[in-house]
């Protein structure tokens, strides 16, 4: 199946999010939840302007962020 990245983008924006929040839950990874937001927030700002190239790159970015 392929997938859009109208479609990807946003479920990555999700799955980053909820990653930050169990992040938040142990010590000192707010640290790391912060970055993972401030993605989540230029991603969405990307998507808001239609800007393809950088929503091209957040999308990379985001999916570097891993639990675990």
């Amino acid at each position: 199946m392929n997938t859009t990245l109208a479609e990807a983008l946003p479920s990555e924006v999700e799955r980053v999010i909820r990653l930050a929040k169990l992040y938040m839950s142990v010590p000192f990874g707010y640290l790391s939840a912060n970055m993972m937001l401030s993605d989540v927030r230029a991603a969405q700002q990307a998507i808001q302007c239609g800007d393809i190239v950088e929503m091209l790159r957040l999308y990379e970015s985001l999916k570097e962020w891993k639990d675990g």
